[in-house]
């Protein structure tokens, strides 16, 4: 069992937010079971970056936006909405408003997200749209460099590695 004391300077002087828990490691290691199962035992919100990504490229492949078209790209990037929350606890994740966590599982949005999470500019809105999450507290966050280049103030940081074996 995994015990973790949550008792912070923010809690104690009476704010409401949760702490933000950093999960960073290597592929294969069980972030995101854990951060799930952290997320689910503590009432926070589970920040999937992944599922983000994954609505951002749900959204150029119903668009059609060609990834080179460096204005086109850039003007949809900056008008999209993507948030995370609960759905009767499941993560939903919100693409402008509308649930779109049953679509983003396919290879052809896991393949978009990969060509698309290469674009600085990409990058760029994913980074602000995550900050935003964790600005409202009570998050569990895990993915590449959360700890470092996403959260790096966040109060609770996780390295998490395991052996193939485990």
């Amino acid at each position: 069992m995994f015990a973790l004391n949550l008792d912070t300077e923010d809690s104690r002087r009476g704010n409401e937010a949760g702490v933000i828990i950093a999960i960073d490691g290597p592929s294969g290691a069980g972030k995101s079971t854990l951060a799930k199962r952290l997320a689910r035992e503590l009432g926070y919100i589970y920040l999937d970056t992944g599922a983000m990504y994954r609505a951002l490229a749900l959204k150029l492949l119903r668009q059609g936006v060609d990834l080179a078209d460096d204005a086109k790209m850039a003007q949809l990037v900056a008008s999209t909405s993507i948030d995370l929350g609960d759905n009767d606890g499941k993560l939903a994740v919100l693409l402008d408003g509308a649930d779109v966590a049953g679509e983003i599982r396919t290879p052809e949005v896991s393949q978009m997200a990969s060509k698309s999470s290469a674009l600085k500019v990409v990058r760029a809105r994913l980074l602000e749209l995550q900050r935003a999450v964790g600005r409202r507290g009570s998050v569990v966050a895990e993915g590449r460099d959360i700890g470092t280049v996403v959260f790096p103030q966040a109060e609770v940081k996780i390295f998490l590695d395991a052996s193939t074996r485990e």
